[in-house]
């Protein structure tokens, strides 16, 4: 071998050398740094510390969690008030003893009460190491469609006990399977979700008509014209705001098409209040905004006693200052204000 290949291979080797050693530290970095300072006890504790550590994690996700340590034997479920409870919870329980408190699964309790669309929602909290406290979270109604109670979504909920007064829907036919599919009345429903509880005893009647959309009859009371089912909440509170004036007492309608500008017909003299300035954040969201769903959802929200008396005045608290300004008396009921913005309208909903 020539003096010039020998150097050639001691290049060579040394280059190999460096690419090694820049592969190992980019590899371990600190931890390799660690272990090069530790003296050979301490590196053999923390080799089976590491295994030890290896073996419990693998007992856990292979054994223990899913072993007779920790199996469900105590079953707790509450919220539940429809007439097929007993049924819900022994099928919530059925499954519940197939698990562990440490491997709850939701999908085979959701599995269990499918067949029962009364039930919303399940919150599960195991209590280790045997227990299970599971909370049914309903749907509650809002309307009554075919003589069976919907709630605000339009979820048909048969089975459910109905315990106060409901609106009805007016609606061809009965409602068959576990959603309305009537465009009509699924919007209808979902004005009657959105409705105050306070006023939701008071509430009677549903319909659309030709020149007005959908109007809500309440019971000695006016009637409320919404027209369509957008920014529902928004329309609820301008016709409440208008309830509690003492102005607007004896009014045959109020119209709450425009929010903004709630008007009230068949007073002595024509009103149209505007209870809060058109344009407020609480009544008047931004152009092209999402629909007003409020903060409740109207599926689940509890429905309070029958208002007292039956005064809209009293019906819900004017939180709100207002500013009733009067317009020349007319003979013919006020006409419909039109809708500039596209917030609402006389049309009927589309599907």
């Amino acid at each position: 071998m020539s003096a010039g290949q020998a150097a050639a291979g001691r290049r060579w080797a040394a280059k190999r050398r460096r690419s090694r050693s820049a592969r190992a530290g980019r590899l371990t970095g600190a931890p390799a740094r660690v272990l090069a300072i530790l003296p050979p006890r301490a590196k053999r504790w923390l080799l089976i510390a590491a295994a030890v550590a290896l073996v419990v994690a693998v007992g856990f996700r292979f054994w223990f969690r899913d072993s007779s340590f920790v199996t469900v034997e105590k079953v707790e479920v509450t919220g539940l008030t429809t007439k097929d409870a007993p049924r819900v919870r022994a099928a919530l329980a059925s499954a519940a003893h197939t698990m562990t408190t440490l491997h709850v699964r939701h999908d085979v309790l959701e599995q269990a009460i499918a067949a029962y669309p009364v039930v919303r929602a399940l919150d599960v909290h195991p209590d280790f190491p045997h227990g299970l406290t599971i909370q049914v979270i309903e749907y509650r109604p809002a309307a009554l469609v075919g003589g069976l109670p919907v709630a605000g979504d339009g979820t048909i909920l048969r089975g459910i006990p109905v315990e106060a007064s409901l609106p009805t829907i007016e609606m061809r036919g009965v409602p068959h399977g576990n959603r309305l599919t009537d465009a009509t009345a699924l919007h209808a429903a979902r004005i009657a979700g959105a409705a105050p509880a306070a006023l939701r005893p008071r509430l009677e009647l549903i319909e659309m008509r030709a020149q007005d959309g959908l109007v809500v009859q309440m019971r000695d009371g006016p009637e409320l014209i919404f027209g369509d089912a957008t920014r529902a909440r928004a329309k609820w509170i301008a016709a409440t705001r208008v309830l509690a004036d003492p102005e607007a007492e004896g009014a045959s309608y109020i119209d709450v098409r425009l929010p903004g500008r709630p008007a009230a017909g068949g007073l002595p003299a024509a009103t149209v209040a505007p209870v809060a300035p058109a344009g407020t954040a609480e009544t008047t969201p931004p152009a092209g905004g999402p629909t007003d769903t409020g903060t409740v959802d109207p599926a689940t929200e509890p429905l309070a006693p029958t208002v007292p008396n039956g005064d809209p005045a009293t019906a819900v608290p004017n939180t709100q200052p207002t500013t009733p300004q009067a317009a020349p008396q007319s003979a013919q009921p006020a006409p419909a204000p039109t809708d500039s913005t596209g917030g609402g309208g006389a049309s009927p909903p589309t599907g």
